[in-house]
C-alpha cells in the first residue's frame, strides 16, 4: 500500500520522488483509461494541457492531490498522442512557469534539494549562493538578458556566484528541459491509449487549433513568399523556441518592412519563452518608430541566421528582394539588388 501523498508530489510532479510514489500506487494504464474512479484525472489531464496552450497551469488541489498528481502523466500521453512540436514546447514552457510560481515561496533548503534533483553542483555559504559555471551555462544559455551571459558574470575558482531568485529561474530552465526531453513519450503497442483518450485528445486539437491561427499573417502578406531564412525563424517562434536577437530584430524589422502590423508581430512573440508583452511590443515599436530596413543576406550569414537557402537565394542580397520575386512569381531575370530598388 502507498504512503500518505505529500501534496508538493502534486506541485512538482517531474520529480524522482512524485515518479516513485506514483509507481507505489500501481495503478494499471487500462485502469487509469478507463476506469471512472480516475475520470476526473484524465478530464484535469486535458484541462491541464489545454491551459498550457493558453499560457498558464493552474493548480487543482481541491480533486485531491492523488488525482492532480495522475493528471500530469495523462497529460503527457496527450501531449504525445497530438504529436506536435508547438504543443510540447508549449507544454513544457508552461508547466515549467507553474512550478516556479510554487519555488517562489519555498525555503532555501528545499531550492537546495531541487537542485540536487537535476545534478547541479551549487553550494550555499555565508556568502550567498555559487553554482558551477558548467551548470550554470547549461541553463542560462538561453537567457535573453545581457546580465546572464557569462562574460557578465563574476567567475572564480570555477563557480559563479547567483541570488535565489537566478536560482529559481535556473530551476524553471531545468524542469522545461526535463519535460520537452521527454516527450513524446514512447507509447506501449499493446495498449491503443491515444483511442482511449481520444475525446480528450480531440478537445486539445481544437485549443491548438485556435492557438495556433493567432500567427496567421493577416492582409496582403503573403507566407509562402516569404525566403527561407524568415520562413524558419517565424516557424521557430511559432514553437516556442527563443530565437537569439539578431534573428528576432531580422524577422521583426522583415515584417515591419511587408507592412505587417505591430499587434499581429507582438502575438507572433507570445509563444517564445520567457515572453513579456510590455517589453516586446517596446522593442517592436521601436524598431517601427527608427523605420530600420531588414538585414540583408550578408549579415544574416554573419550571424548563424540564413537558413535553408534555396536556388532563388543566389540571385538576391537581402530577404526583402526574395519576398518581392516570388510575390511576382520569381520571373523577370536576374532581379532586384536593392531592398529599397
Amino acid at each position: 500500500m502507498a504512503p500518505a501523498p505529500d501534496s508538493r508530489l502534486a506541485t512538482y510532479p517531474f520529480t524522482s520522488g512524485a515518479t516513485a510514489y506514483v509507481r507505489e500506487l500501481d495503478i494499471p494504464l487500462p485502469d487509469l483509461l478507463g476506469r471512472h474512479a480516475y475520470d476526473r484525472a484524465r478530464s484535469r489531464g486535458m484541462k491541464r494541457v489545454i491551459q498550457a496552450i493558453e499560457g498558464r497551469i493552474e493548480r487543482d488541489y481541491e480533486i485531491g492531490t492523488d488525482l492532480e498528481l495522475l493528471s500530469y502523466p495523462i497529460a503527457r500521453m496527450i501531449v504525445s498522442c497530438v504529436g506536435d512540436n508547438y504543443l510540447i514546447r508549449r507544454y513544457a514552457l508552461a508547466e515549467a512557469k507553474a512550478v516556479y510560481e510554487s519555488l517562489k515561496a519555498e525555503p532555501l533548503d528545499f531550492l537546495l534539494v531541487m537542485g540536487e534533483e537535476f545534478g547541479m553542483r551549487i553550494e550555499s555559504s555565508d556568502q550567498g549562493l555559487s553554482i558551477h559555471f558548467a551548470d550554470y551555462v547549461r541553463y542560462a544559455h538561453r537567457m535573453r538578458d545581457p546580465g546572464w551571459k557569462l562574460v557578465n558574470r563574476r567567475l572564480s575558482g570555477g563557480v559563479v556566484r547567483i541570488s535565489e531568485r537566478e536560482f529559481r529561474r535556473l530551476l524553471q530552465e531545468a524542469i522545461s528541459d526535463r519535460i520537452r526531453g521527454g516527450l513524446p513519450l514512447d507509447l506501449p503497442p499493446d495498449l491503443d491509449v491515444c483511442d482511449a483518450l481520444s475525446a480528450h485528445i480531440e478537445s486539445v486539437r481544437d485549443a491548438l487549433g485556435a492557438r495556433k491561427t493567432e500567427f496567421e499573417i493577416a492582409g496582403a502578406a503573403d507566407p509562402d513568399a516569404f525566403p527561407p531564412c524568415i520562413a524558419h525563424a517565424i516557424a521557430m517562434l511559432q514553437e516556442g523556441v527563443n530565437l537569439p536577437h539578431s534573428a528576432r530584430f531580422a524577422a521583426t524589422s522583415f515584417l515591419l518592412n511587408i507592412g505587417m502590423g505591430a499587434d499581429e508581430i507582438v502575438r507572433m512573440f507570445s509563444g517564445s519563452p520567457d515572453f513579456d508583452e510590455s517589453r516586446t511590443r517596446y522593442q517592436v515599436e521601436h524598431i517601427t518608430g527608427r523605420e530600420y530596413t531588414a538585414p540583408g543576406c550578408d549579415t544574416m550569414k554573419t550571424y548563424g541566421n540564413c537558413i535553408g537557402a534555396d536556388s532563388l537565394c543566389a540571385r538576391v542580397s537581402h530577404p526583402l528582394n526574395y519576398y518581392r520575386l516570388r510575390k511576382r512569381g520569381a520571373g523577370g531575370g536576374g532581379g532586384i539588388d536593392r531592398p529599397d530598388g
